[in-house]
Order: structure tokens, then C-alpha cells, then sequence
């Protein structure tokens, strides 16, 4: 076997999130007093760079607003979790069998997302009925790391903690900002597209796929 690990690199890899992030942060900037609604088109530019805070503060700037990014991101990361536990999300399409593959062939699963630990937490709970953190050997958050994606670092953190050379391993990845990541650490990422990021190239990505499957492993 070419891989020894497969790494799922993001929330977005796992379940299509990004619909309800957009929606997540709407309601926050409600909250907040803000008369800010970001739509679909407002948000896939957002987008391209990783990081809520970063977002926020980054339209706030651009509207000469002063606001507090941390605090809005924290509720609309509490606003998220809510949403995605109470109403139980499915796995992305060809998730389940790829996880059952890498099961089957002693591959190792790493989760290499630098999002917070009530993101991680809320995610397996919404995928109960799918997966759990006990099929993961590896489960990052943003506890690890100083430097969010696109830095390497959360990769960086995975490998310490597989013990695996980069060229071990695949990564997952469902936006070209999040796979730039992978790529500076020295390792192979395929391109999963999530709704939001179906047009975007992946150039840096080996291979951009709409589903996965074992073929992947012989890349």
C-alpha cells in the first residue's frame, strides 16, 4: 500500500457545511446588532481565506466598522454546533465507504482541522449514527496550533503524532485555501470540492474529485 494515512483535512470534508456556516454568522451578526447578511456569492469570496475571525474582521475593515471578530466568530461557532446536533447531518457521498476501505487495508485516519474543539465535538455528535472519534487515529483542533490554514502546521502536528513522513500520507481537503496547506507540508492532497468550491481549480491538489474512491490510494 502506497499510503499508510488518509486525512481528512476539514469539517467541510466530512459534511456540507457551508451553507450552514453562511447562515451560522448571519444569525450572530443579528445578535451583534449588525445589519450584515452575507449571501452565497458575499461568502464564496469570503471564503478563500481561511479563518472566521479573519473574516469578519476583514469585512468589518472594509466597511470602516470596529468590531469584535472573536466574540461574533465564538457565537457563531456556538450558533453552528447547535444547528448541526439538533438537526443530524448525513456523511458527505462516498465518505462512509472510503472510511471503511482505509478500516479494511490498516490505513490510518487522521482529522487534521484546526477549527475549535466544540466544532470537532458537535460534528461526531451530529455523525453519531455514521462515525466516531474512535475511528480516527489523529483528531486535531485549534488547540494545537498557533498558525490556522493555509500554514502547514496542523499537518505538521498530524505527522508528529502519526509518526508518518508526509509522503506517507493523502490528504483530503474541500477548498483550494485548506489544501494549500497540505501541499506546504510536503503532502499529496486530493481536491473534494464542497457546493460552494464545485468551480474552483485546485491546481495544487494531485487530483480533484466530486466523490472518493480507492483509486485514490494508487495516485
Amino acid at each position: 500500500m502506497k499510503y499508510k494515512a488518509l486525512l481528512f483535512g476539514s469539517i467541510g470534508t466530512l459534511i456540507e457545511s457551508s451553507d450552514i456556516q453562511r447562515n451560522s454568522f448571519n444569525e450572530a451578526f443579528k445578535e451583534a446588532g449588525l445589519e450584515w447578511h452575507w449571501d452565497e456569492q458575499d461568502y464564496k469570496i469570503l471564503l478563500k481565506k481561511s479563518g472566521g475571525t479573519k473574516r469578519v474582521e476583514d469585512f468589518a475593515e472594509k466597511n470602516n466598522m470596529n468590531v469584535d471578530a472573536a466574540k461574533i466568530r465564538n457565537r457563531k461557532t456556538e450558533i453552528f454546533s447547535s444547528f448541526i446536533i439538533q438537526n443530524k447531518q448525513k456523511l458527505r457521498k462516498s465518505i462512509l465507504e472510503i472510511i471503511k476501505y482505509t478500516k479494511d487495508n490498516n490505513i490510518k485516519l487522521g482529522f487534521s482541522t484546526s477549527t475549535t474543539v466544540n466544532n470537532v465535538d458537535a460534528v461526531f455528535e451530529s455523525l453519531s449514527s455514521h462515525i466516531s472519534k474512535e475511528d480516527f487515529d489523529f483528531i486535531g483542533n485549534k488547540s494545537y496550533v498557533k498558525n490556522e490554514k493555509p500554514h502547514p502546521e496542523i499537518y505538521e502536528v498530524t505527522l508528529k503524532n502519526l509518526n508518518l513522513l508526509p509522503e506517507e500520507c493523502l490528504a483530503i481537503e474541500d477548498t483550494e485555501e485548506s489544501s494549500n496547506s497540505a501541499v506546504q507540508a510536503g503532502i499529496k492532497c486530493i481536491g473534494f470540492p464542497g457546493d460552494y468550491h464545485i468551480d474552483d481549480n485546485f491546481d495544487m491538489c494531485i487530483k480533484k474529485m466530486n466523490l472518493l474512491d480507492q483509486s485514490i490510494f494508487s495516485i
